[in-house]
Order: C-alpha cells, then structure tokens, then sequence
C-alpha cells in the first residue's frame, strides 16, 4: 500500500468536526481572555500611576490649586523636563509661597519651559534649578523674589561652564516641602512650597568637600570635575563656597569614597571627609 493509498485509509472518527469546532472555539476564548488581561493590566498601572501621583502628599498640595493660565505637563519633586531653547530670558513673579517662573524670547513668551532639572538636596535642605538654553537671567529680580518667600532661607546663584545655561539654589527652611510643576502654552515653571507632613529631625550628614572658596569658575570647574560623582555647590556660614559629594549617614562611607577619588588620575584638589547637621550649613 502507498503512502496516499494509506492516507486515504485512514479512519476518521465520527465527532473530529465538532472536536475541531470545539478547539477553535477554546482558542477564540483564551485569546478574547488574554487580550482583556492584557488591556486590564494597561488599565491597572494606568490607575496605579494616578494614584501613586496623588497619593503624594506634596503632589496631591500642587494639584489642589493649579492656576488657570496654561496647561499643566507635569508635577515632580526631581526630574527634568521642557523643550530644546536658544536665546531664553528668565524672569519670575511671586504669589503668597508660590513662585513663577517665566521664559521670554524677544519679548514674547515662550510657549514651553526650557530644558531644565531640578534636584533636591539636604544639609541643607535645597532645590537646585538648572535652566539651559537660557541667555539672560534678572538675578537680582530673581534674589528679591524667591527671598519674599516665607519658607525661604537663602538664594544664590552658581557658576557653571555653559554660558547657555543657568543654574540657581534655593535653600528652605527646615520642615518644608515643595512641588514644582511645569505649564505650557504659555511655558512656566511654578514652584510651590507649604509645610511638610512629616517632621524631620535634624541629623548628622557626612560629606567629601572642598575648602571653601569665592563663586567662580574654579569652584564651577571642581564642580563639573565631580559632577558624574553627584557634587553640589554649598555656601558655607563665611558666605563662601564649597563642592561637596556624598550625604551619607556615616563618616566610613565618606572614607571610603574620598579613598576612591584620591585614587583616580584627575585628582588633584585636595579634598577632606567632614561632616554637619542636615539642618545646617557647612563651616
């Protein structure tokens, strides 16, 4: 017998077709099953986002009292955001403890925030806002402005290597929080702050720093020579500067990252382990 001749023979049984129809229709359910699933979990984490986002207290505060003008983009604490710029004038406005801040080209305002980032760093408690694709900045106005802030300690401004950038601190006072969000159409950066939820209590933080010295580009230069390590420019009690890398909770972890910078060829400003209280500026 051939093999067509054996294929023929072969005996089909009486209820393959509804088998067939059975299996399909199995196959119809579990793929109307997975697509749900997977719709349900796009759904989930969609809801999960929102609710992570409100269920922050400071972003749920923003939220709660966002202005009419414009469109929001986003609320953040630390991040970046905006859009590629040249030629961006900043200045700024301030309501009650919110600050806004605004970007203008050739005397029009932009329809978007600048690139920018915002970090958030303690001892002392600071946001450090960096602005690139900006040219001019009203400093003073900007000085005058944030230090009407009631939960303001202190303003500055720092030098950095980009003369198309702009970089400023704002120090808080111990136990507030803040959010910031960005709007466009037009684009501003607003920044709110209130008291914290939680009270923190003032600890020891330990830092690898420089010696302190004048706002400028040698500072700015240690600055950058750092930046992949996570510095940060400080102003000191003397009203002078440092670049400071760390934040660590004890003095062996300073050590040890101190013992990796002096080993690395690009070493060369002296640096020491010290330490302060979160609430405090350096000495």
């Amino acid at each position: 017998m051939t093999g067509k001749e054996r294929y023929e023979h072969i005996e089909i049984p009486d209820r393959l077709s509804g088998v067939i129809q059975e299996a399909v229709q199995r196959g119809r359910i579990q793929k109307r099953k997975m697509k749900w699933l997977r719709g349900s979990s796009t759904l989930v984490a969609a809801c999960a986002a929102v609710m992570i986002t409100v269920n922050v207290p400071s972003v749920a505060m923003a939220l709660s009292d966002v202005p009419v003008i414009g469109s929001i983009v986003k609320v953040l604490q630390v991040g970046s955001g905006g859009e590629r710029t040249d030629g961006v004038s900043v200045t700024t406005t301030v309501q009650e403890n919110t600050l806004n801040i605004h970007f203008t080209i050739d005397g029009e305002q932009t329809e978007s925030a600048p690139a920018y980032t915002v970090d958030h760093k303690e001892a002392p408690n600071r946001l450090i806002f960096t602005f690139n694709g900006v040219r001019n900045l009203d400093v003073d106005k900007l000085k005058k402005d944030i230090a009407s802030l009631s939960n303001v300690k202190d303003i500055y401004n720092n030098v950095i290597l980009d003369d198309s950038a702009v970089q400023f601190v704002v120090e808080l006072k111990d136990n507030i929080d803040y959010s910031v969000s960005e709007y466009q159409q037009p684009g501003y950066i607003q920044l709110k702050l209130f008291g914290a939820a939680k009270k923190d209590k003032a600890h020891e933080v330990f830092f690898v720093r420089s010696q302190e010295m004048e706002l400028g580009e040698s500072l700015a230069i240690i600055d950058e020579q750092y930046a992949g390590d996570g510095s940060s420019v400080i102003k000191t009690k003397n009203g002078k500067y440092i670049v400071a890398m760390g934040g660590f909770a004890s003095r062996s972890e300073a050590e040890e990252l101190l013992h990796k910078l002096s080993a690395r060829e690009d070493y060369s400003e002296p640096l020491q382990v010290d330490s302060w209280m979160s609430n405090e500026n350096p000495e």
